[in-house]
C-alpha cells in the first residue's frame, strides 16, 4: 500500500520535460580584400560551423543540435555582415517542428548588414509535423545600400512517408528596415487544419509547400526579368506554381508545390540561375 501511495505521488510531482535552450551569433568584416570572420558566439544547441570555401564569399552553416524543435523550446539566431562584406547564411539541414505536448516552439533570427555589404539568409526548408507549434520571426536592419537575399521554405509534413499534417499552429513574420524605415513586412498565420487554411486561389490553391524569396537592395526591381527568366529554368515541374513581382527596392519570388521535393528542387534552380553562383554544399548532401 505504502509503494502505492508512493507511486501516485510521484506522478503527481513529476518533473517538467526538458526543453531546448539555444543561441548562436556570426558576424563578419571586410579587410578591403575579402570577407572574413569577426565575431562567432554560440550556446546550448544553437551552433555555427565555418566550412573552407574555395573563393571569397563566406559561409555559415547553422546546426540545432537538439534535432528539431517542439513546444517550450527557444532558439535566437543573430548574423551580420559589416560594411562592404559578403556572407552566406546557411543551414546544415531540413528545420523540423515536431508534436508538442504543451507550448509554443519559437525561433527569431536577427540579420544586418552595413554599407555596401551582402547578406544572404538561404536555409534549407522547415518540415511542419502533425500537431507541431512554431512561432518565427526574422527581421533585418540594412544600412545605405545593402542588399538581403532571404529564403524560408515551409512543408507540410512528408508526402513520401505517407504523413498528413490536419492541426498546426504556425506563425511567421518578416521585418525588413532599412535605414530605420520599415520596407517589408510579412506575416503568415495557420492555426487550426492547415489544408483547409490553404484551399483557396489567395493562398497555396491546396498545395503543402511553399516558399518566399525577397531581394531587398536600391536596384532589386532591375532584375525582375531575370528572376522571372529565373522562375521559368525550373518550369518543367508542373507541380510547381511561382511568380515574382518587385517595387520600392524589393523584389519577390513566391513558389507553391504539391510537395517539398518538388518545391526544393524548382527552388534551387531559381536561386542558382537569379544569383549566377551555385548554392552552399550543404545543400546537395
Amino acid at each position: 500500500m505504502f509503494d502505492a501511495i508512493q507511486g501516485e505521488a510521484s506522478e503527481s510531482v513529476r518533473a517538467p520535460m526538458q526543453r531546448v535552450k539555444g543561441a548562436a551569433r556570426v558576424t563578419f568584416k571586410h579587410d578591403g580584400t575579402q570577407t572574413r570572420l569577426e565575431d562567432l558566439y554560440q550556446s546550448g544547441s544553437g551552433k555555427f560551423r565555418l566550412p573552407k570555401v574555395y573563393d571569397k564569399v563566406p559561409v555559415a552553416v547553422l546546426i540545432n543540435t537538439a534535432g528539431g524543435i517542439t513546444g517550450g523550446d527557444e532558439l535566437r539566431y543573430e548574423a551580420g555582415v559589416a560594411d562592404n562584406g559578403h556572407a552566406i547564411i546557411t543551414s546544415q539541414t531540413a528545420e523540423r517542428a515536431y508534436r508538442r505536448s504543451s507550448g509554443i516552439g519559437r525561433v527569431m533570427t536577427q540579420l544586418s548588414a552595413g554599407a555596401g555589404a551582402t547578406i544572404e539568409w538561404l536555409p534549407q526548408e522547415t518540415i511542419l509535423f502533425n500537431a507541431s507549434a512554431l512561432h518565427r520571426s526574422l527581421s533585418a536592419n540594412l544600412t545605405g545600400d545593402a542588399r538581403l537575399l532571404a529564403l524560408e521554405s515551409v512543408v507540410l509534413g512528408r508526402t513520401a512517408m505517407g504523413e498528413t499534417v490536419d492541426t498546426l499552429s504556425f506563425r511567421d513574420s518578416w521585418r525588413i528596415c532599412r535605414d530605420g524605415r520599415l520596407v517589408f513586412a510579412d506575416d503568415v498565420r495557420l492555426e487550426g487544419n492547415p489544408c483547409d487554411i490553404l484551399q483557396g486561389a489567395a493562398t497555396t490553391g491546396g498545395k503543402i509547400a511553399y516558399a518566399t524569396f525577397v531581394d531587398c537592395a536600391p536596384d532589386a526591381e532591375d532584375r525582375l526579368n531575370l528572376a522571372r527568366q529565373a522562375l521559368g529554368s525550373g518550369a518543367e515541374n508542373e507541380t510547381v506554381r511561382a511568380a515574382a513581382s518587385a517595387w520600392n527596392g524589393v523584389l519577390i519570388a513566391r513558389f507553391v508545390a504539391g510537395d517539398g521535393r518538388a518545391l526544393r528542387s524548382n527552388v534551387m534552380s531559381f536561386l542558382k540561375t537569379y544569383r549566377s553562383a551555385e548554392l552552399p554544399r550543404v545543400w546537395h548532401c
